[in-house]
């Protein structure tokens, strides 16, 4: 997809249900599923999370860039803006996303594997949040997300690194991954141009010492802070 094309799309915003799930019919196909994604532990690794304050009607986005070997911070980079789209489960992306990809855009570095707060194919139309932002932006992305959202799975054995498939009927859409001795796991699921076993794998690097990746940690704490210091502004203004 063209720079000219992902800025249309981010313009024409859906203004309701029926034409955001219209978008991601259009974008699904352009998912790609067959490329392996960047090793594990080498190059750049970039996390990205957002926070809301809905009665102000600001959403801030951070991107925190991590060398892959380290997870020493490269770069950061936030956004700030306005929702643009109401609180819909299945939708979410529409509302993150324009602020995520500003962040993004701020950053220095070219981010390398993406890692989003949320779903890619673990999702009902599978096309969550880091599908969407896969697609718009060419980059490899996956979703590492805290709680399931409507697929059944065993529970993962107690060691850290076992999984269990997350399934719809018989399809495997992501993989319940425990990334602590006997803590609960967290829900991987490929967003675009990586594979699920590499998905894992990388969450599993990125998960040293916490349940979360560091990536979700540090763009998590960052993008709240971002937001108190647009709150602040808008409380002065």
């Amino acid at each position: 997809m063209s720079h000219e094309q992902i800025l249309r799309i981010l313009a024409d915003r859906p203004a309701d249900e029926r034409s955001a799930r219209a978008v991601q019919d259009a974008l699904r196909a352009h998912v790609v599923l067959d490329e392996p994604g960047p090793p594990p532990g080498t190059g750049l690794v970039t996390g990205v999370d957002v926070a809301y304050d809905d009665e102000r009607d600001l959403v801030a986005a951070a991107a925190v860039v991590l060398d892959a070997a380290t997870l020493e911070v490269v770069e950061e980079s936030t956004a700030v803006g306005r929702i643009s789209f109401p609180y819909v489960p299945g939708l979410l992306a529409f509302r993150e996303i324009p602020t995520v990809v500003a962040a993004l855009e701020g950053l220095n570095s070219r981010p390398g594997l993406v890692v989003c707060d949320g779903y890619g194919l673990a999702h009902p139309r599978r096309f969550g949040l880091a599908s969407h932002l896969g697609v718009l932006t060419g980059l490899p992305t996956i979703g590492v997300a805290k709680n399931p959202f409507t697929f059944t799975h065993e529970e993962p054995d107690a060691p850290r690194g076992s999984t269990a498939s997350l399934l719809d009927g018989d399809e495997e859409v992501g993989r319940a991954l425990r990334t602590r001795d006997g803590v609960k796991p967290v829900y991987v699921s490929v967003g675009h141009r990586t594979s699920l076993d590499t998905a894992c794998a990388h969450t599993l690097r990125l998960t040293p010492k916490y349940r979360q990746p560091e990536t979700t940690r540090r763009a998590d704490a960052l993008c709240r802070r971002a937001l108190a210091e647009a709150q602040d502004g808008a409380t002065r203004a």
